[in-house]
Parts: C-alpha cells; sequence; structure tokens
C-alpha cells in the first residue's frame, strides 16, 4: 500500500525528534551533595588555603597502583594543607561512573570523608554519614590498607570498596606530602 509524502515526512521526523531527545539527556544524572568549594570552605572556614601539590614519583606510582588496582594519570595531585591537616578531592570509578570524594586527613588519621558528586544509578547509599562516619579515625596498617573493617552495603559493593580505596589513598597521599617535604607548596 503506498504511502504519501506527508506519511513518511511524520515518520522520519519522529525519528529524528526522538534521537535528538534521547542524545540530549544524560544517561545518569551528577547528584552534587556539596560542590568541591563547599566541601574545602566546610573544611578550613573562610580562608581556604591555596592548593599545593604532590608531584607523583615512580615510587608513589607504585604504591597508588597496588591500592587502587590502577594509575592515576596524573603527574601532579592537588591538596590544600593548613597545618597537618589535608584535604583531597579524589575520584574513583564505582561500577561505571567516577565517584567524586572530599578526604581530610589529620595527623596520619582520617578526620572525614564526604561524597561530593555521585554519578552511578545504584549504590548511592554511601553519600550518608551512617556509612561515612566508619572512615573518621582511620589510619593504614604496615600493608597499607586502613585499620579497621569497613562495613559494607548490600546492593553498594562497589561504591563501598571504591570509597575505601580512596580512603587508603588519601592516606597514603598525605603520608607522601608530608615527607616529601612537599606541604610549602
Amino acid at each position: 500500500m503506498y504511502r504519501g509524502r506527508r506519511h513518511w515526512f511524520r515518520v522520519l521526523l519522529g525519528l529524528l525528534l526522538g534521537l535528538l531527545l534521547t542524545a540530549a539527556q544524560p544517561a545518569v544524572a551528577d547528584d552534587v551533595y556539596l560542590s568541591p568549594e563547599a566541601f574545602l570552605e566546610r573544611t578550613f572556614g573562610a580562608a581556604v588555603p591555596a592548593p599545593s601539590k604532590l608531584w607523583v614519583t615512580r615510587e608513589l606510582r607504585t604504591a597508588i597502583r597496588e591500592i587502587m588496582g590502577h594509575d592515576l594519570g596524573a603527574l601532579r595531585l592537588r591538596y590544600w594543607q593548613q597545618g597537618k591537616l589535608t584535604a583531597w578531592i579524589l575520584e574513583e570509578i564505582g561500577k561505571e561512573q567516577p565517584i567524586t570524594t572530599g578526604l581530610v586527613v589529620d595527623g596520619d588519621v582520617l578526620q572525614s570523608v564526604q561524597v561530593l558528586i555521585y554519578r552511578e544509578s545504584r549504590g548511592w547509599e554511601v553519600k550518608y554519614p551512617a556509612f561515612t562516619s566508619q572512615f573518621q579515625g582511620a589510619g593504614l596498617d604496615a600493608e597499607r590498607n586502613l585499620d579497621r573493617r569497613i562495613d559494607g552495603i548490600a546492593g553498594a559493593t562497589l561504591s563501598v570498596q571504591a570509597l575505601t580505596r580512596l580512603a587508603r589513598l588519601a592516606l597514603l597521599l598525605d603520608q607522601h606530602a608530608a615527607s616529601a617535604g612537599e606541604r610549602a607548596g
């Protein structure tokens, strides 16, 4: 049966609109719980220090790979420091998307861990203080593992593992920043 040009034009227009609307919407929305700027202000108050740089040496790259299971792909990492207090904004993939996390280290122990931006479709429960407060006071043991057990969350295993790796990484980076004498800049 013959269909006129008008019919095929409508079909084509419908397909194009469908494609445009689908492409315009992200598959997973970024849930911003706390902006990086607000995290730093919460950590340091109104006088946020200028960022410092930690150069990723060969030795540090090897240690990072042991903790993370992969390289970070960076030559230097930014952090903020005031006295012995350091703040790190780091990212790690949960299942498929990066989780942006703010970590505060004070005297070789974690003071706080906060999920800043969560991009996954599930596992978002890791943002709650009921989970993140487990990291408070944690340090590294001789094997660079956390010196305490972190309880998981059903359905959020990969996100829990990602935050645990980031906690270990922040403690490692803080140790290297202190030993390298790079805390001054």
